[in-house]
C-alpha cells in the first residue's frame, strides 16, 4: 500500500473518531508521523506535546489500522480514571472496542479478562496499580505482554523519578517493554516532560531494542490566556468568587489544594445559587460519574476538585480553570490548565494564590520517600517474619502511615529488595542500596519547583513563556494574550456585601469529629492487648473541632496556633469564642443536650482536658474557659504515666501511634473521684486530633473510669 493510501486510511479513522460524516477531518504531520513511526515503523515513540494536540487521536487511529492488519489488541496504561470514561466512548465512535480494569471495576475484570482472550476488544486500559498486583502480573500481564498488537503509556512522565509525578507502579513497565516481542509498536505520551524527564523516559523506552524516537512539539497554547490576581485574604478570594464565577466563559474547573477547600468553596458556591459540585478523593465513584457528566452536558457551572481531577478529564469546550491556591510546580499547573481551551478558540485561565499555600506544599514535601533508618527497619522486619506480611500487619512495626509504606514497598519491589505475592510483601534478601544522593536531589528539585511557582505568581514576564520555559521548551515566546502582555481583564474589587458573605461563611466554625471504631489490626502482636472492634461502652462519642486545619477558613487561623515552633500561651479570646459557639451548636443539633431538642441527650456534667507537654497553656486555659463559659466544673485532666515517652510523629501509621499511646495516659485519683461523684457524660478537651487515637485511649479511660459517654472537642482536626 502507498503512503497516500496509508494516509487516506488513517484520515477516515480519525473522521469517524471525532463524528466527521463528511469525512473531510484530516490528521496534522506530527501526527502522522507518529502513526507511521508505530504502523509501518514499529517503532518505539515518545510523544511530549501540549494538552489538546490529539495524543488519543494518535494510538485510536493506529490501534485501528494494526488491528486490521492482524495484530492483537492494544494496551493503554493510563493512572486516570476520568479519561479512561471519555476514551472508551471516544473509541467506540470508530468502532473500536475499549475496555477498562482499573480499581472502580473490579467486578467487570474477570468478563473482561475473558473478552481479551476471545479476541473481541481492541483496546484495553488498565490502571499503573495493576501492574503490582500479584495475580495480575503473573497471570494476565504474561499473556498480554505475548498478545499485544501496540502498547501506550499515557502520562508517561510518571514513569521517571526526575518527576514531579512519580508513580512507583508504573516503573513495572520495565518488565513488560522488555518481555515484549521483536517488533511490537510501543508509544508513550505526556505533555509535561522537561528535558532531563523526556531524556530519562527515552531511555526506558529503548529497553532491550533500538533507540525511541522522541516527537516533541512545543507546549504554547493559543486559546488560552493566562492570569494571576492577588487578593488580601481567604475571605477576599471567596468573595471574588462569589461574585465574578458568573463572568467566566462556559464551564469549567475551580482547583483547590485540599479535600476541606474543595467541599467548603462548592458549599459556598451553592449557598450563592451557583450550580457546582465537589470533586475529590473523598466522592464516592458514582458521585464523580455524575459529577463529570454534570460538567460534560454544562448543567454545571464548574467542578470543584482537588488534584483528583488532575489530568484526566477530557472536555474540549471547557471554558475556564481557576486555581484557588497554587499547586507547588508550575509543570503541574501547566497539565492542570491545559484541561481548558482544547476546542475552543478562548479560554480564562486564573491563578488566586494564599498564605496558606505554603504550609499545604510542605506537607505534602514531608512525605517523600522515608529516611535510611525506616527502610532499614522495614526490611529487618519482613526478613524477620519469615512469611509474607500484609500491610496491616507490618504496620505495627514501622512508624510510616498506611499510604507511605506501600509506596515505599513499591518502590523497594521495583529495585528488588522486596517483593508482593499472594499474603502480602516479603523480603528478597538481595543487596540494596539507599540512593541518599537521588532522593536529596528529587527533594532540592520540589524545592526549586516551589520556588518557580513563586516566580510564577510574582514575574513581569510573559506567564504562557514562563511556563514552556519550565518545561525547557525551546520554541518558547511571548504569547501576547495572558495579563502581562496584555494586561489584567478581570476587576480584583469585590463588594463589601460579597466580602461580608465570604467572612461569614469562613468564619463559621465547627466541623464532626468521627471516633475510632477499631482497633489497628496487629496490636497483639507488638504487646499491645486490643483488637477488634472497640466496644461501644469504651467508645468516644461523635466530637466536634473548631475547623480543620487544611481549610481556608479557620485553618488560616489555627496553623499558626498549633505550628510545631509557635509558643505556648493562653487560648486567644475570639478562638475560645467559636468554640464556645461549636459547642452551643452542638448542643442544638440532633441528639444534643439543649433544652427542647427531641430526644434530647443528657448535659454534660463536667469537663476533663488532655495532658500536654508541648501546649500545656493552651489545652488548660481552653478547658478553664470551657468550664467558666459553660458553667460547668473542671473536673481535671488526666495524667501520663511513668511508662509515657515521646510520641510518635504525627504522620506515623495507627498501630505504631495506639503502641506508644496505649499506656501513656492514667485516670488520676482526684478524677476518678469526680466522676464517681457526678455520673454522667464529660466534654474532654484537646489542641488537635489527627489519627484519633489520643481521644480514643483517653474516652476508653474515662469510660472504664465511669464516665457515661465521652465528648472530644478539639480546636482543630487534621486533613
Amino acid at each position: 500500500m502507498s503512503d497516500m493510501e496509508l494516509r487516506a486510511e488513517a484520515d477516515a479513522v480519525l473522521a469517524r473518531l471525532v463524528g466527521d460524516g463528511s469525512g473531510t477531518a484530516r490528521l496534522r504531520e506530527d501526527q502522522w508521523q507518529a502513526i507511521e513511526a508505530l504502523v509501518v515503523g514499529h517503532r518505539r515513540a515518545l510523544v511530549v506535546q501540549r494538552t489538546g494536540w490529539g495524543k488519543s487521536a494518535v494510538y485510536f487511529v493506529a490501534t485501528s489500522m494494526l488491528r486490521k492488519r492482524g495484530a492483537g489488541p492494544t494496551v493503554i496504561i493510563s493512572p486516570l480514571l476520568a479519561l479512561m470514561r471519555n476514551q472508551v466512548e471516544s473509541a467506540a465512535r470508530a468502532g473500536i472496542a475499549a475496555r477498562t480494569i482499573n480499581s472502580a471495576n473490579p467486578e467487570e475484570w474477570d468478563a473482561v479478562q475473558a473478552e481479551v482472550a476471545a479476541g473481541t476488544v481492541d483496546v484495553l486500559l488498565v490502571s499503573p496499580e495493576r501492574l503490582n498486583s500479584p495475580d495480575f502480573r503473573e497471570s494476565v500481564l504474561p499473556r498480554l505482554a505475548a498478545t499485544t498488537g501496540l502498547l501506550v503509556v499515557d502520562e508517561a512522565h510518571c514513569i521517571s523519578d526526575w518527576g514531579h509525578d512519580f508513580r512507583p507502579d508504573y516503573r513495572r513497565l520495565r518488565t513488560m517493554l522488555a518481555e515484549l516481542p521483536a517488533g511490537v509498536p510501543v508509544l508513550a505520551t505526556t505533555a509535561t516532560a522537561n528535558a532531563r524527564v523526556t531524556a530519562d523516559v527515552a531511555e526506558q523506552l529503548g529497553t532491550g531494542g533500538d533507540e525511541a524516537l522522541v516527537l516533541r512539539g512545543p507546549l504554547d497554547r493559543e486559546s488560552l490566556r493566562l492570569g494571576v490576581l492577588r487578593l488580601p485574604d481567604a475571605a477576599h478570594r471567596l468573595a471574588w468568587l462569589g461574585e465574578r464565577l458568573g463572568e467566566l466563559p462556559g464551564s469549567g474547573i475551580i482547583y483547590t489544594l485540599t479535600v476541606a477547600a474543595a467541599e467548603e468553596v462548592a458549599a459556598f458556591l451553592r449557598q450563592r445559587g451557583y450550580p457546582v459540585a465537589s470533586y475529590t478523593g473523598r466522592t464516592e465513584n458514582a458521585d464523580r460519574l455524575r459529577a463529570e457528566e454534570d460538567l460534560l452536558a454544562n448543567r454545571v457551572k464548574a467542578l470543584v476538585a482537588t488534584s483528583a481531577l488532575g489530568m484526566g478529564f477530557d472536555k474540549p469546550d471547557l471554558g475556564f480553570v481557576v486555581h484557588l491556591g497554587s499547586p507547588s510546580s508550575p509543570i503541574a499547573y501547566y497539565q492542570q490548565v491545559g484541561r481548558a481551551g482544547r476546542g475552543v478558540d478562548h479560554a480564562d485561565v486564573l491563578l488566586l494564590p494564599g498564605r496558606e499555600d505554603e504550609a499545604i506544599w510542605a506537607y505534602f514535601a514531608s512525605v517523600g520517600f522515608p529516611p535510611e533508618e525506616q527502610v532499614r527497619r522495614t526490611l529487618a522486619a519482613l526478613e524477620q517474619a519469615g512469611r509474607p506480611l500484609s500491610l496491616p500487619a507490618l504496620e505495627p512495626l514501622v512508624e510510616l502511615r498506611r499510604s507511605r509504606l506501600e509506596t515505599m514497598l513499591k518502590v523497594l519491589d521495583v529495585d528488588g529488595a522486596v517483593k508482593r505475592v499472594k499474603g502480602g510483601w516479603t523480603a528478597t534478601g538481595q543487596p540494596w542500596t539507599y540512593d541518599a544522593e537521588r532522593y536529596a536531589w528529587v527533594a532540592r528539585q520540589r524545592e526549586a519547583e516551589q520556588q518557580a511557582m513563586r516566580d510564577y505568581v510574582s514575574t513581569t514576564e510573559c506567564r504562557m513563556e514562563y511556563l514552556q520555559r519550565q518545561l525547557d521548551d525551546e520554541k518558547a515566546a511571548p504569547c501576547g494574550r495572558c495579563d502581562n502582555c496584555a494586561g489584567p481583564w478581570l476587576d480584583a474589587a469585590v463588594s463589601s456585601g460579597a466580602l461580608a458573605g465570604a467572612a461569614d461563611e469562613l468564619d463559621r466554625p465547627g466541623v464532626e469529629v468521627e471516633p475510632r471504631r477499631m482497633w489497628p489490626s496487629g496490636m497483639p502482636a507488638v504487646g499491645v492487648d486490643l483488637k477488634g472492634r472497640i466496644p461501644a461502652g469504651q467508645q468516644a462519642a461523635t466530637g466536634r473541632a473548631l475547623g480543620r486545619l487544611s481549610d481556608i477558613g479557620w485553618g488560616n487561623r489555627l496553623r499558626p496556633l498549633l505550628a510545631e515552633q509557635a509558643a505556648d500561651g493562653p487560648v486567644p479570646d475570639d478562638v475560645l469564642a467559636a468554640v464556645v459557639t461549636v459547642v452551643a451548636d452542638w448542643a442544638r443539633s440532633p441528639g444534643g443536650w439543649a433544652a427542647g431538642v427531641p430526644d434530647a441527650a443528657p448535659r454534660p456534667v463536667g469537663i476533663v482536658a488532655m495532658p500536654s507537654r508541648s501546649r500545656p497553656q493552651l489545652v488548660g486555659s481552653l478547658a478553664q474557659g470551657l468550664a467558666r463559659v459553660g458553667r460547668l466544673p473542671l473536673l481535671g485532666s488526666l495524667a501520663y504515666t511513668p511508662q509515657a515517652g515521646v510520641h510518635p510523629a504525627h504522620r506515623s501509621n495507627s498501630a505504631q501511634r495506639l503502641r506508644a499511646l496505649a499506656a501513656s495516659f492514667a485516670v488520676p485519683e482526684e478524677l476518678a473521684a469526680a466522676l464517681a461523684a457526678t455520673p454522667g457524660p464529660v466534654l474532654l478537651v484537646d489542641d488537635w486530633t489527627d489519627s484519633g487515637w489520643t481521644l480514643a485511649v483517653g474516652a476508653r479511660l474515662l469510660r472504664q473510669a465511669g464516665a457515661e459517654q465521652v465528648l472530644p472537642l478539639v480546636l482543630a482536626l487534621a486533613g
